[in-house]
């Protein structure tokens, strides 16, 4: 099994979403999924992309299949400048283990170094035990004193309501 990682395209919408949703299933946040395949296609292949995809094909029997994404987009920091942020990296559970998310992995932060960013961020869950350790031991730092700060639309909309 030779993975191919390439660019998303926009008949890969879908096989994204599929991706998403399995991600949102492992994370045990299936519900908070709102986003749809017209959402995909719209933020990320319009004329003004908001996010890259980075898709891994294997050829799985007689066809070819989306097995993994990683979706990713700019960031500007204030003390570095141009950064990534690495908002998704999945791979389908049967075939973790096998090397694809590490591949995906290296061509964000390749993606990184070509385009002189200074930092690339992204967030995991504190009880995701495996993705920490492989993330410490490829020189990244899991800044554990930070807290992950988010504000939904809803509570935007009551805030500034109030």
């Amino acid at each position: 099994m030779k993975p191919l990682i390439r660019f998303a395209k926009k008949d890969d919408a879908a096989a994204i979403l599929r991706l998403i949703q399995g991600l949102a299933d492992f994370e045990k946040a299936s519900e908070q999924v709102t986003i749809t395949v017209d959402d995909l296609l719209r933020d990320g292949f319009g004329t003004v992309p908001k996010f890259w995809c980075f898709v891994v094909e294997i050829q799985v029997e007689a066809a070819t299949q989306i097995v993994g994404m990683a979706l990713f987009y700019n960031r500007y920091s204030t003390w570095k400048g141009p950064t990534i942020h690495l908002e998704d990296l999945m791979v389908q559970e049967e075939f973790r283990g096998q090397g694809v998310g590490t591949a995906l992995y290296r061509a964000v932060l390749s993606f990184a170094k070509e385009r002189k960013v200074r930092r690339v961020n992204w967030e995991v869950l504190d009880w995701n035990t495996p993705a920490i350790e492989f993330y410490e031991k490829s020189g990244a730092d899991v800044l554990k004193q930070w807290h992950v700060v988010s504000m939904d639309d809803k509570a935007l909309e009551s805030y500034l309501e109030s």
